[in-house]
């Protein structure tokens, strides 16, 4: 059955309110065009270098205004409203980089903790090393909506194909990238990895992204973007600023796919061996 999505690309800032507040319009203005799965970018609620600035606003998921107002936007819309992740406090003092996925009734259908941290040294002098603060996630997660088969994923885990790869063959059909890839990281690598992930696994990828620079100092490199099975992009916004893309999107098409290049049924297990001497002296006969 095929559906509309819409990837909501936002330029978050220091103040969870306020951000909620930009959150619902973008939502609104999604579902307007006729989306019934709508994403958010990782870091919805706040991207905040300081640390501990952070810590004084964070709040536990009982009490996170962007899971509230995604879960009143689910209900108040009749869609699925999938908050690509927002920063969650926990009981023993860390974080929880946390994706949330609403029904159309506004219940939790799934979460997702980011499961690869950005410890990253980049030639421009940005140093990142998200597992200092936050708690990397370690389960991967399908799930079967009425619509399609969806798997998840955060920003970082895009370069671990394995973790796509699993959940192609656990059955998914769509897969989420929801992310807040620097400038100078997503000029490089952003469009090219999504559509890698696509082609390899047969599936519709969408990311809805961060875009321009914040209030933290910090530049994202926008361009959010939703990808078919056969790695042609449906649907991508710019580089700076709001945006709402939308696309329509057939799960029939993912199989299509699997018929043309079935990689995912003719893939074998195989061991490496490394030969140390190789160079020395030759592979023995």
């Amino acid at each position: 059955m095929s559906f509309k999505a819409a990837a909501v690309q936002m330029c978050s800032g220091v103040d969870p309110v306020k951000n909620a507040a930009a959150m619902a319009r973008l939502v609104r203005e999604a579902a307007g065009q006729g989306a019934t799965y709508v994403q958010t970018p990782e870091m919805t609620g706040m991207l905040q270098r300081d640390r501990t600035a952070a810590r004084a606003v964070l709040a536990d998921e009982a009490h996170d205004i962007i899971v509230k107002t995604g879960s009143e936007l689910a209900g108040e819309l009749g869609i699925h409203m999938h908050v690509g992740s927002t920063a969650i406090a926990l009981a023993d003092g860390k974080i929880a980089n946390r994706g949330f996925l609403f029904g159309p009734d506004g219940k939790i259908l799934n979460r997702y903790d980011k499961i690869h941290m950005f410890d990253v040294d980049l030639d421009n002098g940005e140093s990142w090393r998200e597992s200092a603060a936050y708690t990397a996630g370690s389960e991967a997660r399908v799930l079967s909506l009425p619509f399609a088969e969806i798997g998840f994923a955060i920003c970082y885990d895009v370069r671990f194909p394995a973790l796509f790869r699993a959940q192609a063959v656990a059955g998914a059909e769509v897969m989420t990238v929801p992310a807040a890839f620097t400038k100078q990281t997503g000029e490089a690598h952003w469009e090219i990895l999504l559509r890698a992930r696509a082609i390899e696994n047969g599936v519709f990828v969408i990311a809805a992204a961060q875009a321009g620079s914040h209030e933290d100092g910090r530049e994202t490199f926008g361009h959010s973007m939703i990808v078919d099975p056969w790695g042609t992009v449906l649907a991508s916004a710019g580089a700076t600023g709001e945006a709402v893309i939308v696309a329509e999107i057939d799960p029939s098409a993912v199989k299509a796919a699997h018929d043309k290049i079935p990689n995912l049924r003719n893939g074998r297990e195989f061991s490496v061996e490394r030969i140390a001497d190789a160079i020395a002296g030759g592979v023995a006969a």
